[in-house]
């Protein structure tokens, strides 16, 4: 058996950091989304009652639209720790570009749901109370933050592989 040198190694680790590159920040996104769904749920719609995530009828459709949302961030989690066991059976596994796609999937969630969801489609708000402008200001200054800080971590990546000058992936 041949022992590769610590060099080979790291070629061939950079060959698949490229080579899954795109699974690695997908895995990322979908978990920072359904995590940062699942936040949501829990703490404003269950322990906070703040609101659920269709406030234009009765509360029992509150509650089964809070279900679906839910059901919705489960899915989205489970599916995306599929992708990370199949990117760490690869020996893929890139934590800085997967940690990248958790904020910048948990951001955009959060700012859709603060822009689209808040204010355009009037379906709920963050809380119910005359002055929401200081709840929405950090609502979705805090999901900016998080794209902000997501998109450092892939271009850094992007970056890095740029610089080792990695085309393709040969094992």
């Amino acid at each position: 058996m041949v022992k590769k040198t610590a060099h080979q190694k790291n070629n061939l680790n950079d060959s698949k950091h490229f080579a899954y590159s795109t699974r690695n920040l997908w895995a990322g996104f979908l978990f920072g989304v359904g995590l940062i769904a699942f936040i949501d749920e829990t703490v404003f719609h269950q322990l906070l009652h703040w609101h659920h995530f269709y406030d234009k009828s009765t509360t029992d459709i509150g509650l089964v639209s809070d279900g679906l949302f839910h059901a919705f961030s489960w899915f989205a989690t489970i599916a995306s720790l599929f992708m990370v066991a199949d990117l760490r059976r690869s020996s893929a596994l890139w934590l800085t570009r997967w940690w990248g796609g958790v904020l910048i999937g948990a951001g955009s969630f959060q700012l859709y749901d603060g822009i689209v969801q808040h204010k355009l489609m009037r379906i709920h708000q963050i809380r119910y109370v005359e002055n929401i402008l200081i709840y929405d200001l950090v609502w979705n200054i805090s999901a900016a933050v998080m794209i902000v800080a997501g998109a450092f971590f892939v271009f850094r990546t992007r970056n890095k592989l740029q610089q080792t000058g990695v085309t393709s992936f040969h094992e």
